[in-house]
């Protein structure tokens, strides 16, 4: 049984990363996406 169940892909949560990294606020990824920024982290 895989344990990491998540509504975004691999690929995805690697995007949101890139975006921080570029300088996106995490707060805006998130509304964006549709997360909680503390989740984020």
């Amino acid at each position: 049984m895989d344990l990491r169940t998540s509504k975004y892909s691999e690929e995805q949560i690697i995007g949101f990363l890139r975006q921080a990294e570029a300088g996106m606020p995490i707060k805006e990824i998130s509304r964006k996406h549709g997360f909680s920024d503390t989740s984020f982290y």
